[in-house]
């Protein structure tokens, strides 16, 4: 049930972060053509432009928490037992929402600080800016527990403590290797 509202949810950021970006595409793109063909152009859409663009990055990174999408390492990672992979995932998640807690309260603070500060072109609160940081990290920070407690509780298996996979992953998969008696032989052309 959970995981159903965890998954609706974040369609509807990918639904939010598309139309963001199409609003964004036309509103630079339609610039571009009045600023060159009429000399000319639409004030507002820079501002809103950027501020769609902060927006888009924080809620993606919302849905690439929930699939375990960011950069990761985990070449210590495998090679150690299950126990330790998990004291070592305990310990990462510790530490990532320290970081979301930091991230949450240096916006929030700047959102209370900008309540009343008026964007200069379109005269919006400039804490709609730093919410986006504010939304992220309350985000993030629901779904780092959720992954926290289902670690410790062992809900998550063994074999699935290790959740990236990295080139050298990709390089030693038997269906990747190259088969040169397969490929057609090039002859250099004749003059």
């Amino acid at each position: 049930m959970l995981n159903a509202l965890i998954d609706r949810c974040c369609r509807w950021i990918n639904v939010l972060i598309a139309l963001a970006l199409a609003v964004m595409v036309v509103m630079v793109f339609g610039n571009v053509v009045l600023r060159y063909a009429f000399n000319s152009g639409i004030a507002v859409s820079e501002e809103v432009s950027r501020w769609l663009f902060v927006w888009i990055t924080f809620l993606g990174a919302i849905v690439a928490v929930k699939e375990h999408g960011h950069l990761g390492t985990d070449l210590v990672l495998t090679k150690l037992p299950p126990i330790a992979q998990r004291v070592c995932l305990v310990i990462s998640h510790g530490l990532m929402l320290f970081c979301t807690w930091l991230l949450f309260s240096g916006a929030l603070s700047q959102a209370r600080i900008n309540w009343d500060v008026e964007a200069p072109v379109t005269g919006a609160s400039v804490a709609i800016f730093y919410a986006s940081g504010v939304v992220f990290a309350v985000a993030s920070g629901l779904l780092l527990l959720l992954n926290l407690w289902r670690l410790l509780s062992g809900q998550v298996p063994d074999d699935q403590l290790v959740q990236t996979s990295g080139s050298e992953d990709v390089a030693t998969l038997p269906d990747m290797q190259l088969d040169r008696a397969a490929l057609p032989s090039r002859k250099p052309p004749s003059h």
